[in-house]
């Protein structure tokens, strides 16, 4: 091959070439570095489960990448494409990931080689109960050890199938539902979990928005909205993205991409009508409101503020990086560029909002649930209409004194109404998500602007991730 041609790292490898970038700026005691980046172990499975009148192999992978705190975190993914060492990188990105915002967890991840699309319901159940025995009888599901929840091609109905298979397998463990989050609400989920990611990504994007310096980097000025955004996948995260940015912010979506091609509208596409279509057509394409485009990556290169890439890793690399114009580009999938493209995008003067941050927001919730599985209890439930009972109280005397003041005083449109409402579960997971996102983008955002060593969020985000890390260690002796 020839020497001048830069080749392509693999996804594990665009990880350690990031994290080598942080450590490189960090003063760590010898060896700890090494302890850090290592993947601690990664286990292996074949099963067999009889469908279709024979029996069909299945190959799954759970990682753990570190145990500076327990239980370790981390989605199983269903894909065709799953081997170990995307595992192993996804379970270091988790590391850095629940480090960075906060969550008291280690890293782990999960995969299994199966296109999920080719079976029916009652197959998927039969191999996602056959894979969940195989791992929790070695304590890979756990609620004190390891912990899973959904990824690519897994959700709900997936974790409610391993939750109740623990729970078979562990019939007097009263912390049972704990052993995985991302379950329904009526099976021991928590409200706003389905849209923690993506929601997540609106949070992030809006504390973004918030430090003018940061937007000044970017190109861009002002607020969140009217800025033009494109979203590639229009899965669970990229479709709550787009969702809110355009319902709450004012964003405009002008570009959606998916496998079978994309679709694009200068003045708005409907997020909502587009994923219908999705769900009863497979597809984009024959979708009768926008203009079509048959190759869908291409529209990556499509002029835009906010570029979303919210489905697979490595969709922005060598090949096509030097071609996308949007200044700022937030990593709602899990390294959706590769180290190289990383670098041509940084050198071209984009900013970019690193995955381990921006796509936070699925475990700071199942973090949320898995503290109100141990508690038993759901959140609100304790001081709700004690919160109504004081709010009435001020409104009360408002209204008493309204009444000697006459028409020079009273209460606004609905403000008696959202005033006296105490906030539910809902409410406080939204809030608790905004205060996470909030926290961690500070905390990157003071190294990013504090050391001029520092010249992008996703160095400094390890930076942060890798010392919370490290600290962990230090304190248990190591």
């Amino acid at each position: 091959m020839d020497a001048g041609i830069k080749t392509e790292p693999t996804f594990r490898e665009s990880v350690d070439l990031m994290f080598n970038r942080a450590v490189a700026l960090m003063d760590l005691p010898p060896g700890l570095e090494d302890k850090i980046r290592v993947c601690n172990s990664t286990y292996t499975v074949r099963f067999g489960v009889k469908l279709r009148g024979s029996i069909h192999t299945f190959t799954g992978y759970r990682s753990v990448h570190s145990e500076h705190m327990e239980p370790v975190k981390g989605g199983i993914r269903y894909a065709i494409g799953v081997n170990q060492d995307e595992v192993e990188a996804l379970a270091a990105l988790m590391t850095y990931k629940c480090a960075l915002v906060e969550t008291p967890f280690g890293g782990s991840k999960g995969g299994l080689c199966i296109d999920p699309r080719e079976y029916d319901e009652d197959e998927l159940e039969r191999i996602t109960r056959r894979f969940a025995y195989e791992l929790a009888k070695r304590d890979l599901i756990n609620p004190a050890q390891n912990v899973p929840a959904p990824d690519m091609g897994t959700g709900e109905r997936e974790m409610a199938w391993i939750a109740d298979q623990y729970k078979r397998m562990n019939t007097s463990e009263i912390n049972a539902n704990a052993c995985v989050t991302g379950k329904p609400p009526n099976a021991g989920g928590i409200q706003g979990r389905v849209e923690a990611t993506g929601r997540g990504v609106q949070y992030a994007l809006q504390e973004f928005f918030r430090h003018p310096d940061g937007v000044a980097m970017a190109g861009l000025n002002g607020t969140l909205e009217g800025k033009r955004v494109i979203v590639q996948g229009l899965g669970n995260v990229g479709y709550h993205a787009a969702k809110f940015l355009a319902e709450e912010d004012g964003s405009i979506i002008t570009g959606i991409i998916e496998r079978d091609g994309a679709l694009v509208d200068d003045g708005g596409l409907d997020v909502d009508a587009i994923r219908q279509w999705i769900a009863n057509h497979g597809g984009v394409k024959g979708y009768p409101n926008a203009t079509y485009v048959e190759d869908g990556p291409v529209v990556l290169e499509k002029e835009c503020d906010i570029l979303i890439p919210a489905a697979l890793e490595g969709v922005i690399n060598l090949t096509n990086a030097d071609r996308v114009k949007a200044p700022l580009i937030i990593e709602a999938a899990n390294g959706p560029l590769t180290a190289g493209a990383d670098e041509i995008l940084r050198n071209k003067g984009a900013v970019i909002i690193p995955d381990m941050y921006a796509n936070a927001g699925g475990v700071t919730v199942s973090y949320f649930e898995w503290v109100k599985n141990l508690s038993h209890i759901r959140f609100g439930r304790m001081q709700r209409r004690q919160e109504e009972a004081r709010h009435m109280l001020i409104v009360e005397e408002l209204e008493r004194l309204s009444e000697h003041l006459g028409e020079a005083w009273t209460m606004t449109g609905d403000f008696k109404e959202k005033y006296l409402r105490g906030a539910g579960e809902l409410e406080l997971v939204r809030s608790g998500l905004d205060d996470t996102m909030r926290g961690a983008y500070q905390a990157m955002h003071n190294i990013w602007r504090s050391r001029d060593d520092v010249t992008d969020l996703r160095t400094a985000a390890y930076i942060v991730a890798i010392e919370r890390v490290a600290s962990s260690y230090q304190a248990k002796g190591l």
